[in-house]
């Protein structure tokens, strides 16, 4: 039993108690008394006291209570930063919709302008960018989906007092990528006590994003059209003129089926957002390192996560020889770095707590989330 000042007034509801101090938070671990389980009226009076927050953990025996509260003012957000980075990103992605839509400017633009014409040719760009509706359908539906998915990371990790940045979003001029982002990414900047924080906070983004990501593409099929050309595979999209063949996820294929019917489908922007939606939802989930899969499997399994992770992390690999699809290396090269080096999960603060009975129907659901989204071959070729 540790004794702390801001906890007296509760420690008479509990048997025993646990204080943790990490970075600028204080962690309670207690266990209630059995007279206040429930929790009795004058607990709940407590509770409402504390100046923090509280959950029960209940993947460790009956009345486990955990409480956080931050021991001093955290630094304000650089909120301007956020926006303008969230602005210059839709921008981008925009002008990506643009290109998809069948706009005629250089897709090197701005990288290849002469500086004597920019002026007119900003201007040309933002005249074309109001003009062609399917470029801005696409830049409001992949954003949302990026937003919906860091947003579900963001949120449930507050609610349980981790340290979380707002959204990053990272713009990408069209030559660069042609879709016009890298993505977007939080950053916790203080430690995830149990296996049931990491998997709230790893499962909230990917099933957020997910359901975004199917209402972006059930919409825009419902606005793509049938072909009779026939190519590499039953999808794709057109960008200065050639023809991108997308791969099949398991759901792709079920819900192109229902809406479109049988045929070669030119997907509308929208409704290739919701394929990239679906596809981020799938990168996510590989069950490696910092990766929300990572953080879902180590939830349910804990250290055997790292067999798991190299067994994944092999799979891309060969997926790269056999398929032809070298970007899958390139992945693979990116979780090495984000991993510093590791494809095993870092250890939670009490890696002892077990996952708590209700929240493992959650990870297998999101862990087939991740085959209902798998796309061996994404990209067949232009």
């Amino acid at each position: 039993m540790t004794s702390s000042a801001g906890l007296n007034p509760l420690s008479p509801f509990f048997l025993w108690w646990r204080t943790t101090v990490v970075r600028d938070r204080e962690i309670v671990d207690a266990v209630v008394d059995p007279v206040h389980r429930g929790p009795s009226v004058e607990l709940e009076q407590a509770l409402a006291e504390w100046p923090g927050l509280h959950y029960w953990a209940r993947g460790d025996g009956d009345g486990r209570l955990m409480l956080v509260r931050v021991l001093r003012p955290e630094p304000s957000e650089r909120w301007p930063l956020h926006v303008l980075l969230f602005v210059a990103t839709f921008f981008t992605v925009w002008m990506g919709g643009a290109l998809l839509a069948g706009s005629a400017l250089p897709l090197a633009f701005p990288f290849n302008i002469d500086f004597a014409v920019a002026p007119q040719l900003l201007l040309e760009l933002l005249r074309e960018l109001v003009t062609l509706r399917p470029g801005l359908d696409f830049a409001l539906g992949l954003m949302a989906i990026l937003l919906a998915h860091e947003s579900g990371h963001y949120l449930v990790a507050r609610r349980y007092g981790i340290n979380a940045s707002p959204p990053y979003f990272l713009p990408a001029p069209p030559i660069v990528n042609f879709i016009g982002t890298f993505g977007a990414f939080i950053r916790l900047r203080s430690p995830v006590v149990d296996r049931q924080q990491l998997m709230d906070v790893g499962a909230a983004g990917p099933w957020a994003g997910f359901v975004v990501a199917m209402v972006a593409l059930i919409a825009g099929l419902f606005r793509s059209q049938v072909v009779p050309e026939v190519g590499a595979s039953e999808q794709f999209v057109t960008l200065a003129h050639f023809h991108l063949y997308l791969g099949d996820s398991p759901i792709m294929y079920l819900v192109r089926r229902l809406v479109v019917g049988e045929g070669t489908v030119l997907l509308h922007p929208l409704a290739f957002a919701g394929w990239i939606g679906l596809l981020v939802t799938m990168l996510n989930l590989l069950p490696l390192g910092q990766l929300d899969g990572g953080h879902i499997v180590y939830a349910l399994v804990g250290r055997y996560q790292s067999i798991v992770g190299s067994v994944a992390f092999a799979a891309l690999i060969l997926l790269g020889f056999f398929q032809g699809q070298w970007w899958w290396w390139i992945w693979a090269a990116v979780i090495v770095i984000l991993g510093r080096g590791r494809l095993a999960h870092p250890q939670v603060l009490d890696r002892y707590r077990r996952l708590p009975g209700n929240r493992r129907p959650v990870g297998w659901a999101t862990l087939i989330l991740f085959l209902a989204t798998f796309t061996p071959v994404p990209i067949h070729y232009f």
